[in-house]
């Protein structure tokens, strides 16, 4: 069986999986529909709420900007951890003492004003609309990427299977089928890094790899990662800031507010028999939620490495990076590459019309480069 028949029926037996999860566990009145009845047990709950948090965002782009920002991306770490902590401690426990499902509803009725709740509701639309296109985004990517068609197809592939499971099982049903979702996903996301944190570090658990020495050198994994991003020109991968310390308190302020609002995890609080129980499941949440935050960093830092040592290692070598047979003839690249191309996330463009895929096309900053790489290795020498 090749790669792209087991890869079509994987992903067919968890669809499948879901879809029976909702058919099983159907609503069968209107609480159950809207709130599961009210009588999801707290631990269920939170793995539910865990589900529902690992979006897109979380999921497939949150490892991938810290590898770019470097220490900077921590922001987007603590946004929306933070924003979940607002929410879970300062918000959905009393909506739901309040009584009230949504904040336009508790707004309403807090300060007994029709017009503040019109102005809520315009607010909650803007942010879901934007959310929900971001999501649909990642949707059209992911099935893009795996399964070999275009985003747009993708899109409804996964609209077709969430319509599915939401309209026989309510919300009874998605909440089991995201405690499913929960298992697969945080197994997908963190049994690779635990083979990629034991083969550089020795170390089984990211969390304590990233903070470990290489095997076999006495250098850590991040003074690793800083020598070599340094020797490429680049910043230092543990002190790299989006701009001022104010810019990233600001930025990360703003996205614990943006995400306390998130209407669908908001109504998770209320799946629960009672506020104590909301309280318990807002914990739990936390702890599956942290589960995959404090993998992400370990897995953008180790992918950083493996992708910047290769260039690095074919440069401290003696060869130049920007030789004809330094590159690749873009004809010739490699399968990982076409598939990529499919989702619109990856493009080439020939700027100096060699049909090869470089590193730079300014010879002045090639010629720059191979000088600073031939001086690093004779200081090693």
């Amino acid at each position: 069986m090749g790669l792209q028949a087991l890869t079509y029926l994987v992903v067919g037996f968890t669809f499948a999986v879901y879809i029976g999860i909702a058919i099983w566990a159907r609503a069968g009145t209107t609480s159950e529909f809207y709130v599961a009845g009210g009588g999801v047990h707290p631990v269920l709950n939170g793995m539910a709420t865990g589900a529902d948090w690992m979006s897109a965002a979380s999921f497939i782009s949150m490892a991938g900007l810290i590898a770019n920002m470097g220490f900077g991306g921590g922001l987007f770490l603590m946004g929306w951890t933070g924003g979940y902590v607002l929410l879970a401690m300062l918000l959905a426990p009393y909506l739901r003492k309040f009584g009230k499902f949504t904040v336009p509803q508790f707004v309403g009725d807090r300060y007994y004003s029709k017009g503040a709740s019109t102005v809520a509701v315009l607010c909650l639309l803007a942010a879901s609309v934007t959310y929900i296109i971001g999501q649909m985004t990642g949707v059209g990517v992911a099935f893009s990427r795996f399964l070999g068609v275009s985003n747009h197809v993708g899109i409804f592939i996964g609209m077709g299977v969430v319509f599915m499971y939401a309209v026989f099982g309510g919300m009874k049903g998605i909440t089991y089928t995201q405690v499913a979702q929960y298992c697969v996903l945080i197994l997908a996301y963190t049994v690779p890094a635990v083979f990629i944190s034991l083969n550089l570090t020795g170390n089984p658990l990211p969390q304590l790899g990233l903070g470990s020495h290489m095997v076999g050198t006495d250098i850590s994994l991040l003074s690793k990662l800083d020598q070599v991003v340094t020797d490429l020109g680049f910043g230092k991968y543990t002190t790299q800031l989006p701009g001022s310390t104010l810019n990233m308190f600001v930025y990360t302020v703003s996205l614990m507010i943006g995400t306390a609002g998130l209407p669908h995890v908001i109504v998770r609080f209320f799946t629960v028999p009672k506020v104590k129980d909301a309280r318990a499941s807002a914990g739990w949440a936390l702890v599956f939620i942290g589960i995959l935050y404090t993998t992400a960093p370990a897995v953008a830092a180790m992918a950083r490495l493996n992708l910047h040592a290769t260039i690095n290692t074919a440069v401290m070598s003696g060869g130049d990076l920007f030789a004809p047979e330094s590159s690749i003839v873009y004809a010739q690249r490699p399968d990982w590459m076409k598939r990529w191309e499919v989702t619109g996330l990856l493009k080439f463009t020939d700027k100096n019309g060699d049909g090869r895929i470089q590193y730079y096309n300014d010879k002045s900053k090639n010629a720059a480069f191979n000088a600073k790489a031939a001086a690093a290795r004779l200081e090693r020498q």
